[in-house]
């Protein structure tokens, strides 16, 4: 009997030993992998994510009840969707506008000696990539949705779905409003409706506007469109990018 309970003493100890030590070891590592596996991955952003911005004209505060917040109703939207690309380190981005002197039209034919990787880029020619006028933002067609008649410069531009371009031209900035049709998707057979500003045909302008543009003081690091200045009876259009700050002043119509 006495070694009967030796031997069950022994057991007891080696189990409390085996136990004891189970409880210090830290949780399995594959567990913790397998958890993390298990997250979803992050979406990927795309180069130059989509942005939009808006006003309200026409609408008034109103309180329904004593102690509610006020509500604005019956406001009419303007919306503009666009693409904004972003810097990342580059110079320059509009480029510099060419002087039209004496000078430089009789050093003209001197440039037509430089080869393509040497000589200087055009206004505008980086954003335009290659299209006849920039789409203002990136990839999709820049588009306008209006619920009331904008007057630029006394041309009215009546309610309704516009794509929105601008004509650089050598930093003389024209704002330009199409009914051109356009593509949601990228199709590269399609040469007739506009994907940002490849394709565009001018007569479907609806309405031009010159811009001002000025120097900022401060560099933009992503394309915005904003309206600034904004009341029930118009406000003022901006675009800003690097230091480049182009606007158009707008009426709300009848």
């Amino acid at each position: 009997m006495r070694r009967v309970a030796l031997v069950a003493v022994s057991l007891v100890l080696a189990t409390g030993a085996l136990i004891a030590q189970q409880g210090q070891q830290a949780p399995p590592a594959m567990a913790g992998q397998q958890a993390q596996a298990a997250q979803p991955a992050q979406p990927r952003l795309p180069a130059s994510p989509p942005g939009q911005v808006a006003a309200q004209v026409g609408g008034k505060w109103t309180v329904a009840k004593e102690g509610a917040e006020p509500r604005y109703t019956g406001g009419k939207w303007i919306v503009i969707d666009y693409g904004r690309p972003i810097l990342r380190g580059r110079k320059a981005i509009f480029g510099t506008p060419a002087k039209a002197t004496s000078a430089t039209k009789k050093a003209a034919p001197k440039a037509e000696t430089k080869t393509a990787a040497t000589a200087p880029l055009a206004y505008g020619e980086q954003v335009n990539s290659g299209a006849p006028v920039w789409r203002a933002g990136a990839n999709v067609t820049t588009r306008l949705r209006t619920e009331v008649p904008l007057v630029f410069g006394g041309k009215t531009l009546e309610a309704g779905e516009y794509s929105m371009f601008v004509d650089l031209d050598n930093g003389k900035w024209t704002l330009i409003f199409s009914n051109q049709p356009y593509q949601q998707k990228y199709d590269p057979n399609n040469k007739t409706d506009t994907w940002g500003s490849f394709n565009y045909d001018p007569k479907f302008d609806v309405l031009r506007a010159p811009m001002t543009v000025r120097t900022g003081t401060e560099s933009i690091e992503q394309f915005t469109i904003q309206f600034v200045d904004m009341t029930d009876a118009g406000g003022t259009l901006e675009m800003l990018w690097q230091k480049t700050v182009a606007a158009v002043a707008f009426k709300v119509g009848s």
